[in-house]
């Protein structure tokens, strides 16, 4: 049995007097992939970036690895969790590679340069991505999908426990989709780390993931195994519509197509 990382018990969130996420409860595993999905307003990017301590005074509990996420100092928390977030958040003026260096933080001491094995995460990260061509340009002059693949980058570079991602594939071509999902799965297999995706492609959800989380109207809709999500039995309560299901070629797992109208 794969060990509780992170733990919501009747975690809820505001804003304005406004409620965003309503009496959450659930357990993500260590080295799991779970996806997050759910119409627009439900509450996901809200989630995650509570999980990532950006926004916080969220009531009831929230735990990482069995203590107080609001318990860790930012440099500790930052050894376990990195976040990236979407493209058009990313309008800083630095270099690409200037950025993604500033992922290596945690691990520098007070008042010491960057070494070699730092240069080396950065470069490395960068070649992942395909953005090492980028690596002396401005971040406020790349495409959405540029940026995107920088902001992995430098989630990649940051070398933490758990990787948060709001919309990882947005403004990707489908070359790039294809190559930042099959890194993401390398990321998650070969490294055990563990992904916290938040998607609106169920069909990426569906052939990524180990497991599901719906969210609606903020609170918790639907958490389980790609199976049991995808069926109009969950998914047309969450969307208000049904779907067409065919099975994947090679996973054999139902996958959405479109409509025909």
């Amino acid at each position: 049995m794969p060990s509780a990382i992170i733990e919501l018990n009747d975690f809820s969130y505001e804003i304005n007097g406004k409620s965003i996420l309503k009496d959450l409860c659930c357990t993500i595993y260590k080295g799991e992939h779970l996806s997050i999905i759910g119409p627009n307003g439900a509450g996901k990017t809200t989630l995650i970036k509570c999980i990532a301590n950006i926004l916080q005074d969220g009531a009831g509990t929230m735990t990482l690895k069995g203590q107080p996420l609001n318990t860790y100092p930012p440099k500790a928390l930052a050894k376990i969790i990195s976040y990236v977030p979407q493209a058009e958040e990313a309008n800083f003026p630095f270099t690409v590679s200037e950025f993604v260096l500033l992922s290596r933080y945690p691990h520098l001491s007070p008042f010491t340069s960057p070494t070699q094995e730092d240069f080396k995460a950065v470069r490395q990260a960068l070649e992942q991505t395909d953005t090492l061509e980028f690596e002396h340009r401005k971040m406020n002059t790349l495409s959405g999908g540029q940026k995107q693949r920088v902001l992995i980058a430098a989630a990649l570079a940051q070398q933490a426990e758990i990787i948060l991602l709001d919309e990882p594939t947005t403004f990707l071509d489908p070359k790039h989709q294809s190559d930042i999902l099959h890194l993401l799965k390398a990321m998650h297999e070969e490294h055990d780390i563990t992904i916290i995706s938040v998607t609106h492609d169920i069909n990426h959800a569906a052939t990524l993931s180990n497991r599901i989380l719906a969210l609606k109207e903020g609170t918790l809709a639907f958490l389980g195994s790609i199976e049991e999500c995808m069926t109009n039995e969950t998914l047309q309560p969450i969307y208000n519509k049904e779907f067409l299901f065919i099975k994947h070629p090679v996973s054999n797992l139902p996958i959405v197509i479109p409509e025909t109208l």
